[in-house]
């Protein structure tokens, strides 16, 4: 490419260097629809390499106190820290997501995990059991796996990234990770502080490149015993299939169609802005997001009413301007499957009452090309529609209405997916029944996306398969050993 000097060209991380690659991917600011970097296209040479260096670095690592690990993880927060706008500035080029967003919740969340799970690996503890008439006791002891392959998605790069290198490696294993080639640039400056963190050549080995190249080499490797996994429900399945013949221990976070429950004693002064926020959050390219709002009839139209004039109130555009809300969508075909879900709804009787089609998209110069939607809100949506059925993962939100809590439930419960869901009501004994009943790994009530690290994070039924959190991620990350002692 003739402008090719002008670009970030990225290196993969192997063995405590930064190696070139003989092939590249173009990366897209999405935000001005340009070429701005040059990502490893990996494949199984590369992988191997990693792999090697995980495996080499394995004895030593695995071999450290979890005081001496949890010293090296604190060291690593401290310097993404010193370096938070940098890396919210990078994160928010490279995603399209808001500078607000990255600096305010991508960055510090990235950083907290590391914290996390640098205090959380010091205070576990294993079980122990007596059998007194036998002349016996019992004890369990954990161990590191090995090398752990650690795939990450676009949406959140940095943020969902340490979440799964922090627990590997503070429980004693060595990773390979692939990032989304789509957004690799923070993984690529996280690299850079390994070093000065103290943390050892080829503990964290990060290798760029496509599912399809690096992700299914990485999958496929007969010496990478765990797979931690989050995408889509696709990927996940030939992930499953892939790893099968090696008998790999898998934790899977997948998508949702996350329904917001809202009862007509709900107090609509938070509810509505709250819900306006987790249907539109990071331009709702978050698994959490809502997708399906479900609303009581008695107030049905006084929450359409108020809740489009809020998300109209919603800015979209430049994601380096500070007062803008919904920055740019990943890429330019996915911005074009998300407005396919707003005609295939509209195609079926639906009303769009605000966003694409509906409402003017005002741009500055500079990002007319990029891949911006305003917040789109569907009604009159029947419950079998691909629109409520599907994940759409953008700034699309369907609000529909309903009688009774029975009816409800059932329709909320209504999709493939089982990943989080909302309940709204001032009754106590109804939020707590409902939460219940919900096919649904996470469920908030009067809120949303308040999150406790120590507590389980997953899915239901194709949302995924295992949890993550202090207890999870540390049963994942390790191998148990029961212990039998006669005396």
């Amino acid at each position: 490419m003739a402008h090719s000097k002008a670009l970030l060209v990225l290196e993969n991380f192997i063995g405590g260097k930064f190696v070139p690659c003989s092939s590249y991917i173009d990366s897209y600011n999405p935000s001005t629809g340009d070429v701005y970097c040059r990502v490893p296209d990996s494949g199984k040479e590369e992988v191997e390499a990693a792999v090697k260096a995980a495996k080499d670095a394995f004895p030593i690592w695995s071999s450290k106190s979890p005081s001496e690990r949890s010293q090296i993880l604190n060291k690593l927060a401290d310097l993404i820290e010193h370096d938070l706008e940098e890396f919210a500035q990078a994160e928010s080029k490279d995603q399209g997501k808001t500078i607000t967003f990255a600096r305010t919740v991508d960055i510090p969340r990235a950083v907290h995990n590391f914290r996390f799970f640098a205090s959380s690996i010091l205070h576990h503890v294993t079980e122990c059991t007596e059998m007194p008439a036998m002349g016996c006791m019992h004890y369990t002891s954990r161990a590191p796996v090995g090398v752990a392959g650690l795939i990450s998605p676009w949406n959140l790069p940095l943020y969902l990234l340490t979440w799964k290198i922090a627990p590997a490696i503070a429980c004693g294993n060595t990773v390979v990770a692939k990032p989304s080639e789509m957004t690799s640039v923070t993984a690529w400056m996280m690299c850079k502080l390994l070093e000065k963190a103290g943390v050892p050549p080829g503990v964290v080995n990060v290798v760029f490149g496509t599912g399809a190249k690096a992700g299914e080499a990485l999958v496929c490797h007969p010496d990478v015993p765990l797979i931690s996994f989050t995408g889509s429900t696709l990927t996940a399945q030939r992930i499953t299939e892939k790893s099968a013949p090696h008998c790999k221990r898998l934790s899977l976070e997948l998508g949702g169609k996350n329904p917001a429950i809202i009862f007509d004693d709900a107090d609509l002064s938070q509810c509505i802005p709250t819900t306006v926020r987790s249907s539109f959050a990071n331009q709702g390219e978050i698994c959490l997001c809502t997708s399906r709002i479900f609303v009581q009839r008695g107030i049905y139209n006084e929450f359409l009413k108020r809740f489009v004039t809020e998300a109209r109130k919603w800015k979209t555009g430049n994601p380096s301007d500070p007062t803008v809300n919904v920055g740019a969508l990943i890429s330019k075909e996915h911005l074009e499957k998300v407005r396919n879900y707003v005609k295939k709804a509209q195609a079926e009787g639906a009303r769009v009452l605000c966003g694409e089609g509906v409402d003017p998209l005002p741009l500055p110069p500079g990002n007319q090309k990029g891949y911006f939607m305003s917040p789109t809100v569907i009604t009159e949506v029947k419950d079998d529609s691909c629109c409520m059925q599907e994940e759409i993962f953008g700034p699309v939100t369907c609000v529909v209405a309903f009688d009774t809590e029975e009816e409800v439930i059932k329709r909320a419960n209504g999709v493939k997916y089982g990943l989080a869901a909302t309940v709204w009501s001032g009754n106590v004994g109804r939020v707590h029944r409902v939460a219940h009943r919900l096919q649904a790994g996470l469920v908030w009530t009067n809120c949303w996306l308040v999150r406790d690290l120590n507590l389980p994070f997953g899915g239901m039924k194709a949302s995924g398969i295992g949890r993550e959190g202090a207890k999870d991620s540390y049963e994942f990350f390790t191998e148990v050993k029961t212990i039998t002692i006669k005396h």
